[in-house]
């Protein structure tokens, strides 16, 4: 079982990620003028936010635009314990999201693939792998949201946990 200690974020602390997540090359000495900080203040919460596991600066690419034309989410029923599925399927290079889920599926798992083949690929090891049962492949046609601007907003009259 994963327990994990959930932080607690102040305004300032939800301020700087959201500077970051509007553009993760900010310098520090901007995001600092506009959360009202020193910049070496910034420097230090943006760290203990990384050391905390809270946030990862990434870049982050479009599939389409480096050579990956097939994208497909695939619900996956198993039988037994659903997190040693997941572990094994998120292991694939293709895969890049594994969620264990509640509903009419066990795992969603995002694929990204070049091609029709290596999708085809893909969703044959998925299937193979020791207690799956079945799949349903939904190919991306396009992409009408995407975000990383979440996860900043608490619930109202939270505690400051020094974050």
């Amino acid at each position: 079982m994963t327990i994990r200690r959930q932080f607690v974020l102040d305004d300032v602390s939800r301020a700087i990620i959201e500077q970051l997540q509007e553009d993760g090359r900010r310098p520090y000495a901007r995001i600092a003028a506009a959360v009202g900080l020193s910049e070496a203040a910034v420097r230090q919460r943006v760290q203990r936010l990384l050391d905390a596991g809270v946030m990862q600066i990434v870049g982050v690419t479009d599939p389409l635009q480096v050579g990956f034309s097939r994208q497909a989410m695939v619900g996956v029923r198993t039988s037994g314990d659903a997190r040693a599925a997941a572990d094994r399927i998120a292991a694939f290079g293709e895969v890049d999201y594994v969620v264990i889920t509640a509903g009419s599926v066990d795992l969603l798992v995002e694929v990204v693939c070049e091609d029709d083949d290596q999708l085809l690929d893909v969703v044959a090891r998925i299937r193979a792998v020791e207690g799956v049962e079945s799949t349903e492949t939904h190919l991306y046609l396009g992409l009408a949201k995407q975000t990383y601007a979440w996860g900043t907003r608490g619930p109202q009259g939270a505690a400051d946990a020094g974050l």
